[in-house]
């Protein structure tokens, strides 16, 4: 009894430390925070890129920048103005036109759903400044006093939450036009206006409004973390926020700190490693291969295709990381047919073969070689064997397992065992196939129980 009480209280108190936890502002703390579980698990989220910047719908979400921003402009942009807007048209013109008269959340949050996806990250602001909000510090520019007159990043978060799906938001740190911005760029960086004024109460109030499971930052190359006071923010975010013990950030906090610092790491858009990275990542990537944002003159070649999709995301698991797939409505509040119909398209296969991707790890071998198109995934003692692409013979050879007299090989979607046969006593079996069924995923998966 004695030895089950003692056993009782050091497991109670490591809980309590790790409950308990204090981290200071100060990197090698923050990022010594175990990542919460629940996003490793769920591998599978959606992107959600909509603002002002969907109304011009033209060239991509950087639009402004272009037309208005870089030196020279971009002359694609200009002749877009010129061609079919008046004299004088600014971009803060293009709001009130922002009416997502047709956006039902409900609609989204069932899309989502049906995708296959565990959580929804969608661009609160953008490097515009335009809050899908009503944040009190930004002024007749949100979605609240302009354009839609809605709280947009509530009402999805309401119906995306009531689907049991996670919650994130994105924000960029940064402001392009934003006096304050650029008057702390002018000075050096060594004055923090825009940071202490704008950025920051507007951070914490999104925090403490809605409660994100996620902040996927972005926008920080221009300054180091702390003119961003990025680690004093992520000390309260992890100790003292209201989610404190659930929310997950990525790794774009400051110059130098992509791949390096934070949560997760993002390290680059579309980012694709070779190897399993020693770090937790993810891979973000757009339907739209051109633009994160809507454009009005996409092309269907211009967009990536469901197997497309399906391989980059086993991929993507197979190497440790989770898979960001982004969609760009539009102004009016609807996401694109096309769009809908490779997220639908996701879910259809996920419904069969999500066992080999939803809570599982990285195994020691990720993919057979560099010609052949398998990828591995595992839990436990089972491994899962992805065909991203459909084989020419009936007969299948994998080299890296090691089989038993317990080895049971199946096809998801297909219980029956499958007939197989050891290439030697140390390693591989060749696996006879059966008629592998229709999938628009065009990528079936083999389950092998009792391999090494």
């Amino acid at each position: 009894f004695l030895i089950t009480m003692i056993a009782i209280f050091l497991i109670g108190s490591v809980l309590l430390t790790q409950t308990d936890a204090r981290y200071t502002a100060d990197w090698k703390s923050l990022d010594a925070r175990p990542l919460p579980s629940w996003y490793d698990e769920a591998k599978f989220g959606i992107f959600v890129h909509w603002g002002v910047f969907s109304v011009p719908g033209f060239e991509s979400e950087w639009f402004w920048w272009h037309w208005q921003g870089q030196q020279p402009p971009d002359k694609k942009c200009v002749r877009y103005m010129t061609e079919n807007y008046p004299p004088g048209f600014s971009y803060a013109d293009f709001a009130p036109q922002f009416h997502a008269q047709f956006f039902n959340p409900e609609d989204w949050a069932d899309i989502f759903q049906a995708s296959g996806a565990k959580y929804v990250v969608l661009t609160a602001k953008h490097h515009e400044g335009f809050t899908n909000w009503g944040s009190p510090n930004s002024w007749n520019w949100n979605s609240v006093d302009n354009g839609p007159h809605r709280d947009l990043v509530g009402d999805l978060g309401n119906a995306v939450r009531n689907r049991s799906l996670h919650y994130g938001l994105y924000n960029s740190l940064y402001e392009w036009f934003n006096p304050l911005y650029l008057s702390d760029k002018k000075n050096g960086f060594k004055t923090q206006e825009f940071v202490l004024h704008k950025l920051l109460p507007e951070l914490y109030n999104m925090v403490v409004r809605y409660k994100p499971e996620l902040i996927w930052s972005d926008g920080d190359w221009e300054a180091p973390d702390t003119y961003w006071n990025s680690t004093e923010f992520l000390a309260w975010l992890y100790n003292d926020s209201p989610v404190k013990d659930t929310i997950v950030t990525n790794d774009r906090w400051g110059a130098g700190c992509s791949c390096h610092h934070g949560g997760y790491y993002n390290c680059a858009d579309k980012f694709t490693p070779g190897e399993v990275p020693k770090h937790k990542w993810e891979k973000c990537t757009s339907v739209d291969l051109q633009s994160w944002g809507y454009r009005r003159n996409m092309k269907i070649v211009e967009l990536m295709d469901l197997p497309d999709i399906i391989e980059d995301l086993v991929r993507t698991v197979a190497l440790g990381g989770n898979y960001l797939l982004n969609v760009g409505p539009t102004p009016e509040g609807m996401i694109p047919p096309l769009f809908e119909e490779r997220l639908r398209g996701v879910g259809a296969w996920l419904d069969v073969n999500g066992e080999a991707i939803y809570g599982s790890s990285p195994w020691r071998v990720q993919r057979q070689n560099k010609t052949d198109t398998f990828w591995f995934t595992s839990k436990g003692s089972t491994v899962y064997a992805f065909m991203t692409t459909k084989p020419k013979r009936v007969i299948l050879t994998l080299y890296a397992p090691k089989t038993s007299d317990n080895t049971n090989v199946t096809l998801l979607g297909n219980p029956c065992p499958l007939t197989w046969f050891p290439i030697t006593a140390d390693a591989g079996l060749v696996v006879a196939l059966p008629e592998l069924p229709f999938t628009p995923g065009q990528a079936w998966t083999l389950k092998l129980d009792g391999v090494l």
